[in-house]
């Protein structure tokens, strides 16, 4: 037997490459999400991966052990959806500075603009 050799993924012939060290942590939000992505960031290389993988089980919506781009997709989508629900959560309570539930078009000024007025 030979000795083991390192992991690397090999391209698909024709498949486009894609160049981590420009853009890797755009592609992280994305596939994570904004607040994963910071704590991925936070993780060691062994625990990041170990993550992934049960990440990578959720986004195989029919269990092959294969993800396809409409998986992915799908996945991405919702990972965006969430980060839209939550982030309009986060704002929420300083656009109602009354605390009726309800955004008049003066609390939004006054919160968006109200150091400018």
């Amino acid at each position: 037997l030979g000795k083991p050799t390192a992991w690397q993924e090999r391209p698909r012939p024709g498949a486009a490459q894609h160049e981590d060290r420009t853009g890797f942590q755009y592609d992280h939000e994305a596939f994570l999400g904004k607040e994963e992505a910071r704590s991925f960031d936070q993780l060691s290389p062994e625990e990041s991966r170990q993550r992934l993988g049960k990440i990578v089980d959720r986004i195989d919506d029919n269990g092959d052990g294969y993800i396809t781009t409409e998986e992915l997709k799908t996945w991405i989508k919702r990972v965006q959806k969430r980060y839209i629900y939550e982030n309009v959560a986060k704002v929420w309570k300083d656009y109602d500075v009354n605390k009726d539930n309800k955004i008049a078009w003066e609390e939004y000024k006054q919160a968006t603009y109200g150091y400018y007025l």
